[in-house]
Order: C-alpha cells, then structure tokens, then sequence
C-alpha cells in the first residue's frame, strides 16, 4: 500500500512504494467548540514511523533537507514490483486478464535497484513471476474491484487521515481491505488483527463509499496464504483512538523541538532490530550498533535459483 508504508520493512516486510509527505502539513479546521483549529495531517506509516523511532519520524518529516539515505533495499525493489504488477494486471481489459500477460507486466515496471548482483535479480523476477502466477490463478478475471491502489481519506476530532489501499473488494453488502504482503514470514490472523493500519483503511473505506468496512485480509503471496480478522465497530474505534495519541505525542513533541529543545531529546532514538534496516543508520548514533546488513539482505530466492 504508497504513502502508506514508508517504515523500513525488513526481510519480513513487502511494501516499499511509500513517498513520505513533504513535512508535518496540517489541514485547516473550522472553529467549532472544543475542536483544534487544525487537524493533523497523516497516513499511517506516518504514525507507524513515529511508534517505531522518534527520530526516524524527524529525519523523515521534519528535517530539511532530510538527512542523506543508505542505498536502497533490494526487499523493496521486489515488493513495489510485485505490487505494480497486481495493479497493472487489474487495469487491464477483463479478456485480457490472462496468466500470459504476467510477465510483461512484471518486466516493464521491474525495479532492479538493491540486488546483489544480476544472477540474484533475475532469481527474484523469476521468483515474484511465479508467486504472480499463483496468486492471479486464485481470482476471477471478470470480478472488478472497488479500488485498486485506491485513495481513501477520513476526518477524525483531531486527525486529517489519508491512504492508498492495495486492493479493496466487495463481498455482499459489506467492503474487504486487502494487503499484499511478499516478506519471508508467513503471516497469522494475528498479524491483521494488530495491524493499525489495515483497521484505519477500513475505517476510512467505510466512510468515503458508505458502506460497512470490517474484514481486513493480508495476502502472502510466498505462500499464497491469507490471513483475516473481522473488525468490529469498537475495534476501529480503538484503532482510531491510538492513532489519536500518537499525532498528539507527534504534535508535543514537535512543540519543544520549536520551543529549543535539543533535537535528539524532543524526538529520541529507539534502537532495536530495525536499526539495521533504517535508512537513516548511518547519520544516527544510537543506531549504529546494529549489525550492518547489506542491501541485499531478506531476498528469498532459493525457489527460483533451484529451479531449472
């Protein structure tokens, strides 16, 4: 899902078509008793971001010019392509939906940058090409989705709140989030049920077509597995209201960093696992005790390099 997920991914993530906004851009308010003024303007791997490191939110959203990056990683060049190619597939004519038209697909929007070296590329197309193959074999040609990388945005008390969905179905009376997902890990109901961010695009669905959002589906396409949670209205709601707390952790923070705190002690580090994929580790002290992984590191391509 782009704007949604700028977060570093690590081999167990999928997504790296995130374009971070261009700064903390707020949206105007109405005055209305006991309402900001403004709303706070947000996806949420921008809240994800903040969750995850503090100062990789600033490096990301506050810093200009933003702090130079590490190369890029070869985990994301595989999952953007893979995502393109869903999306290219749906944009075409229903005939023409054909398991055919994959690898063309696949090649014009290849992205190459972060491999190894050619033979792993090629073991990574050759890869993503059959999970492609496997993945569209298990859809209807005819059956048109309501959006595809489709915007959806929704206003809370305090939130301006925007994103780009991978996918969303409709099934009944009822709307569907779906996530492709193309890390290592096979996923669990666990994993859609604690994801924030498939509940606010169901929150936000449910609002820009009217019609109720509560099952959110993450598909892995390594496995052709897919793993789904029903939300409720309360969960949602709950879902919401941590978004809620977060842009005011983001907003308090931004608020002594304009008030001279130290940039460091307004928005601290919070070094962990991730460190290693950041792209920001090596501008960052209290990440640099991390190993260091090559950009390369997470590609999962024995299928394909054992292959004939």
């Amino acid at each position: 899902m782009t704007t949604w997920d700028s977060r570093p991914a690590g081999p167990g993530g999928s997504t790296a078509r995130a374009v971070p906004e261009q700064g903390a851009a707020e949206f105007e308010q109405l005055g209305f008793e006991g309402m900001p003024e403004r709303l706070f303007a947000c996806t949420p791997s921008k809240l994800a971001s903040f969750d995850d490191c503090p100062r990789r939110y600033r490096f990301t959203y506050i810093d200009r010019p933003t702090p130079p990056k590490g190369p890029p990683w070869a985990f994301n060049s595989l999952g953007a392509s893979v995502h393109t190619a869903l999306r290219n597939w749906h944009g075409l004519p229903p005939a023409k939906r054909r398991p055919e038209a994959l690898a063309t697909l696949l090649k014009a929007t290849w992205v190459s940058e972060g491999y190894r070296d050619g033979e792993q590329e090629r073991a990574a197309f050759r890869t993503a090409l059959a999970w492609l193959d496997t993945y569209v074999a298990s859809l209807d040609p005819l059956v048109e989705p309501v959006g595809v990388e489709r915007v959806v945005a929704a206003k809370t008390a305090t939130l301006a709140l925007s994103g780009r969905v991978d996918r969303i179905d409709r099934r009944g009376a009822e709307l569907v989030i779906v996530d492709y997902k193309t890390g290592r890990s096979e996923l669990t109901p666990d994993d859609a049920r604690g994801s924030s961010a498939l509940a606010l695009y169901a929150y936000a669905a449910a609002r820009v077509f009217r019609r109720p959002c509560h099952r959110v589906e993450l598909h892995h396409l390594p496995t052709g597995t897919v793993a789904a949670h029903e939300h409720t209205e309360a969960s949602l709601e709950r879902a919401v209201s941590r978004a809620e707390a977060t842009a005011r952790d983001i907003q308090r923070a931004e608020a002594a960093l304009r008030s001279g705190t130290d940039p460091d002690e307004a928005f601290p580090t919070a070094p962990g696992s991730l460190c290693s994929y950041c792209d920001f580790r090596k501008v960052c002290p209290g990440g640099q005790a991390a190993p260091v992984k090559e950009s390369w590191t997470g590609i999962d391509t024995h299928v394909a390099e054992d292959s004939p």
